[in-house]
């Protein structure tokens, strides 16, 4: 910051939070916002290379001193890009008038007439928003691009009201040309900083504020392609030359695509896409002469970005019979390391198959650093809906949390399907009267039950993958079992809390647990409830997936999966039924060896890494082979049996928790006659009697009335005791 408020604060530039994309909002922390002397809404003035301006919010606590959160339009109007600085000074509101009209130049898309927007509509979503002429303004739910303040009366900084004529014009009207008249303006009438440059931008495209879940991501791909393409001089200075390459990987639909096309944008680079399939021709030399090409166009018109989308189908690992593939890869090591620093291009690989891409290119100078661009946890899918749900009008119902906390497995280019495929329910469920449905149109809105059914239509395309996340499942959750839950803390959670302790005493952490005992006793739950109790994340795999016919297969799933793990690392890597998969060698299927070799050659690389740890839950524990069950591997074995008395009544606690039980029905007078019962037939008791509580009401009253009489249900002690005669114990 600097030290005089009076010529204003200087604050560095960061991207806005995605739900105020387009909407002019600057954010900044409490302490800047006192040191100005304005208030929440206020009008600041924004001072980058151009100036321009914005109402100021109150940014999040976390946010910190000297930062200053603007949107992608306001940081195009200040002409500045994420990690500039800009100058933030008060407005004297007596210099800020309520504007008679503004017009605006429509997009492209808008201006062709595949989209039209009313002047009432416009006013009603620009309501209270500054602006001045030549800026670039979004109409929040109209199109994705950016509409132009080409003229407004008066002149000057001024603000939009209810009675604010919006005029929107064509961007290629010939018979009134708004920005000729805006530029022919006397510089007297042109507000506090003389006369205004107006210049016509295109759509801006994708920006920063429309990449959700990614944050960390973005920013690692920002440091290695913007700091070379915006201060080149500055690596001369150090001596070393710049990053030449980024490779982004992960699964199908994550956005890496995105993010390559984002940075590009911000750093106002040129973009040069190269559809790998598209690089290959029948004819000897052509591929080749195609890849120059491209390279030759973007040392022309550099800055330039050249995105390989799919480099895996043309930089395949090369081999004996890939003739024309060979010569590809070695065009394009050539191309990349014939890249001039002082030419600024960089280039950006995207693929799903990181690993079939040949070694050559994944060394310093080439592709200098690789990205995992993985599936979102709870938070990132949050932020992903949110910024697909941006413009859309979304009932009081619907709660982006939940959907959040309900898409495990779902990648933002499934996100993106759900919020589209709600919208199309929304429409499908309009009014069919006609009346009635043009006013649904004038104002719709998407319901809980449109998300609903968006879901079941909707298949998350990583759910083969083996997702790491952290669950919500707590100690809290399992009744009973103290004794397991204190040497699974001692096992898992002490390592990772009391690191120092273990490193003081040079003491190894076990490097596996064991759970095994009758089904139905609690050991799955007992490894999520693990996981969720360390805040960690969560790998499960069950054992019979595992196995694959082909050779090499099964043994490729394991790997993949401890990578997976130490990729999300700290995490838990969770194998039910472990039995199908290590039964004892010489007894066994050959595929069945075959993986537990594998298991136990991770096992005891496992040591390296003292934040992964391994669960397995068994109920055939005399099945596995011995040499898993030895010390350094599955070392600390738990046995998770049949509930006693007092366990008993404490699973029931968990079960019966916020349930309308009756005066009749005792807990611990249950407990004591269920002998025999495992948590899973406890559970299963439970559901079975208010399954029989809710059909009562059910069958005695219509849908409507039932659900009046929600408050009223009540389950009894009879109700358990006709569900105890149907559980089979």
């Amino acid at each position: 910051m600097s030290d005089s408020d009076t010529d204003g604060i200087t604050l560095s530039v960061r991207a806005a939070e995605k739900r105020d994309a387009g909407r002019g909002v600057a954010r900044v922390p409490e302490q800047v916002r006192r040191r100005l002397g304005v208030l929440s809404g206020d009008t600041v003035v924004i001072q980058g290379s151009e100036r321009t301006v914005a109402k100021l919010w109150p940014a999040d606590p976390s946010i910190p001193d000297n930062v200053i959160q603007i949107d992608a339009d306001t940081r195009a109007n200040a002409g500045v890009h994420v990690g500039d600085s800009v100058t933030v000074r008060p407005k004297d509101t007596s210099t800020i008038q309520d504007a008679e009209r503004v017009t605006l130049a429509a997009p492209p898309s808008i201006a062709n007439g595949k989209e039209r927007i009313g002047t009432r509509e416009a006013t009603k979503k620009l309501r209270n928003r500054p602006v001045r002429v030549g800026e670039q303004i979004r109409i929040e739910g109209v199109g994705g691009e950016p509409f132009q303040v080409v003229d407004t009366d008066p002149r000057g900084d001024v603000r939009i009201t209810s009675s604010t004529t919006i005029r929107v014009v064509d961007t290629d009207s010939t018979d009134d040309d708004p920005v000729l008249e805006a530029e022919q303006r006397e510089g007297s009438d042109a507000g506090e900083d003389g006369e205004y440059e107006v210049e016509r931008t295109a759509g801006s495209g994708v920006t920063y504020e429309d990449i959700g879940g990614l944050d960390e991501e973005l920013e690692l791909v920002r440091e290695m392609i913007e700091l070379p393409l915006s201060e080149p001089e500055l690596f001369q200075r150090l001596g070393v030359e710049p990053p030449s390459g980024v490779l982004l990987y992960g699964p199908p639909g994550t956005g890496k695509t995105l993010i390559a096309r984002a940075v590009a944008n911000e750093v106002d680079a040129n973009f040069e896409t190269v559809s790998g399939p598209e690089i290959m021709s029948k004819y000897k030399g052509e591929s080749e002469e195609r890849l120059r090409e491209v390279f030759d166009r973007a040392e022309a018109n550099a800055p330039t970005i050249i995105f390989f989308d799919e480099i895996d189908s043309i930089a395949g690992q090369r081999d004996e019979d890939g003739d024309a593939e060979n010569r590809i890869v070695g065009q394009l090591l050539t191309l990349m390391d014939g890249l001039d620093a002082r030419e600024e291009v960089i280039v950006i690989g995207a693929t799903n198959r990181v690993d079939s891409i040949d070694p050559a290119l994944r060394r310093g100078g080439r592709f200098d650093r690789e990205i995992q661009i993985g599936v979102p946890d709870e938070q990132g899918r949050r932020e992903i809906l949110e910024v697909h749900t941006r413009s859309m009008p979304l009932a009081e119902d619907v709660s982006v949390e939940a959907i959040a906390r309900r898409t495990h497995g779902f990648v933002g280019a499934d996100l993106d399907a759900v919020a589209s495929e709600a919208a199309m329910a929304a429409i499908r469920d309009r009014p069919t009267d006609a009346d009635e449905q043009a006013e649904w149109n004038s104002d719709p809105t998407v319901h809980k039950r449109h998300f609903d059914e968006a879901l079941a239509s909707v298949e998350p395309s990583a759910m083969r993958e083996y997702v790491a996340e952290s669950p919500s499942t707590d100690f809290t959750d399992v009744g009973g079992l103290e004794e397991a839950k204190q040497v699974l803390r001692e096992s898992v959670e002490w390592p990772l809390t009391y690191d120092r302790l273990f490193e003081a005493t040079n003491t190894d952490p076990p490097s596996g647990v064991l759970l095994y005992g009758p089904p139905g006793t609690g050991k799955t739950l007992m490894a999520r409830a693990l996981a969720g109790e360390t805040d960690v994340n969560f790998v499960r795999v069950d054992g019979p997936e595992i196995v694959d016919r082909y050779v090499g297969e099964s043994e490729k799933a394991i790997r993949e999966v401890f990578e997976r793990a130490r990729q999300a690392a700290p995490s838990i890597v969770f194998f039910d039924e472990i039995d199908a998969i290590t039964s004892a060698r010489g007894e066994s299927h050959e595929v069945t060896e075959r993986v537990v070799s594998q298991l136990l050659t991770e096992l005891d690389g496992m040591r390296e890494n003292p934040n992964l740890v391994v669960l397995a839950a068994t109920n055939r524990k005399d099945q596995i082979d011995p040499a898993l069950l030895r010390p350094g591997r599955l070392d600390t074995h738990v046995l998770v049996g049949e509930p006693d008395r007092e366990a008993r009544e404490k699973i029931l606690e968990v079960h019966t928790r916020g349930k309308p039980l009756a005066d009749d029905v005792d807990v611990a007078e249950l407990a004591a006659e269920l002998e025999g019962y495992t948590g899973a037939d406890l559970e299963a008791l439970v559901r079975d009697a208010s399954m029989k509580a809710i059909r009562e009401v059910a069958t005695e009253h219509d849908p409507d009335e039932a659900n009046e009489k929600a408050d009223e249900v009540v389950i009894e002690r009879r109700h358990l005791e006709a569900a105890r005669e149907e559980v089979d114990v």
